[in-house]
């Protein structure tokens, strides 16, 4: 049976909390790309603790990317388990009416937000894609010599071998934070819960299972 673990919103707080510090001493970003629906929560989150004095807030854009679908599986709990999906479907993109247009992305720094690094397929589609429509741009304004620097935060990433690979010129090392990294492990985040004391009771009972081991 697969493991599960249970995080709250205030386990969330405060790896973004955590997370920002080495942020602002390194990426410094100028624009977050939250990739729906678990980026939502921690983007938000990170800009307040982004946000520095005598400066505008972070602008969050969001992108929507499928790539688990759903089969008749049963569960105890949910009675439907999600399934990783082989292809990534595009449900969003960039609004481009809030962004001014493409070309604003040109010489930027811009960190893409998820909650789990699972199998890697959906971050390398976010970052190839961004970066393919930030180089046409590029090349039409004549800018290309603006570099645009790509960074990735995730709540948690699953040491487990990937199916996809960041392209090393956009995204190397320096530019990845992984808040924690977890076995393979099915995390069940609060935004994804029915019952939202019922998943706090879950987490609470496995914390105080933890600490008496």
């Amino acid at each position: 049976m697969v493991e599960k673990v249970y995080v709250t919103y205030n386990d969330v707080h405060k790896l973004c909390q955590e997370a920002a510090l080495r942020m602002l001493a390194t990426l410094q970003p100028q624009l977050m790309i939250a990739i729906g629906g678990g980026g939502y929560v921690p983007a938000r989150i990170l800009r307040s603790f982004l946000k520095q004095p005598d400066s505008p807030n972070i602008p969050i854009q969001a992108i929507g990317l499928s790539l688990y679908e759903q089969l008749p599986i049963e569960d105890i709990d949910s009675g439907i388990v999600d399934q990783i999906g082989t292809k990534v479907t595009r449900t969003q993109w960039l609004d481009f009416t809030s962004l001014g247009g493409m070309e604003n992305l040109v010489g930027k720094r811009i960190l893409i937000v998820d909650e789990v690094d699972d199998t890697r397929t959906t971050l390398e589609y976010a970052v190839k894609e961004l970066q393919k429509d930030v180089e046409e741009v590029s090349k039409k304004l004549g800018r290309e010599s603006e570099k645009t620097e790509f960074s990735i935060f995730v709540l948690h990433n699953k040491d487990k071998k990937k199916k996809g690979v960041l392209p090393a010129d956009a995204i190397d090392e320096s530019r990845y934070i992984a808040a924690r990294t977890v076995k393979d492990i099915w995390i069940c985040y609060p935004w994804e819960a029915t019952d939202i004391d019922e998943h706090d009771r879950l987490a609470a009972e496995q914390k105080n299972k933890t600490a008496n081991n």
